[in-house]
């Protein structure tokens, strides 16, 4: 028998068996929400590679950025795992499926590390989150992470070449330094708002 009584036992933190808090699952559901929410306004097809311009990947820079690796990570799967089963939350309409069927695979599936990256390495700058570095973390994430899986999905799904494969990024790179810029200052703001978004 235990030395302690369990009637004096503190109250536990109520935690699912992978550590995951209530708050933490709204958070992860909230930018999930999110990721699908910047998929509204549609998408435009440039080049002949057929990849969409969209707005969801702010969505996933902005995941890591504030929400961390594991959370923010989780939050991007939630929201693939949703287009999996079906539901048409990719920009234009589509489900993972055909997605994954397409072009754009590549890109999809860098997601994943793009989150993962941008929330370890956004960790550790904090509590005083730099604009320069947080600039720098995002655009690692967000636009070199996320190319150069989209570059792989295109040289494996399509008959382009390395180089038309990499060239084909440059419509979509403007774009793109607006997102991470975009993203950089909302989540500055946020980690002074809120400190101990993400934990160390």
């Amino acid at each position: 028998m235990s030395d302690v009584d369990s009637s004096t036992r503190p109250p536990s933190r109520k935690v699912s068996r992978m550590n995951v808090s209530a708050r933490d699952m709204a958070q992860i559901a909230v930018f999930a929400a999110l990721i699908a929410a910047l998929g509204l306004p549609g998408s435009i097809t440039v080049g002949f590679s057929g990849v969409p311009i969209t707005l969801q990947t702010l969505g996933i820079i902005l995941s890591g950025a504030i929400l961390g690796a594991r959370k923010g990570t989780a939050a991007v799967l939630v929201f693939l795992a949703l287009t999996m089963i079906g539901l048409p939350l990719l920009a234009g309409g589509r489900t993972g499926l055909s997605a994954m069927a397409g072009p754009t695979v590549g890109y999809l599936i860098g997601w994943i590390p793009a989150a993962l990256l941008i929330g370890w390495l956004t960790a550790r700058i904090l509590p005083k989150y730099s604009i320069a570095l947080g600039l720098a973390i995002n655009a690692v994430g967000g636009i070199v992470v996320v190319y150069v899986f989209g570059i792989i999905g295109l040289i494996l799904r399509t008959d382009v070449g390395v180089w038309a494969a990499i060239t084909s990024n440059g419509p979509f790179l403007p774009g793109d330094i607006a997102k991470v810029v975009v993203a950089t200052v909302v989540a500055k703001s946020v980690h002074r708002a809120y400190p101990g978004l993400i934990k160390a």
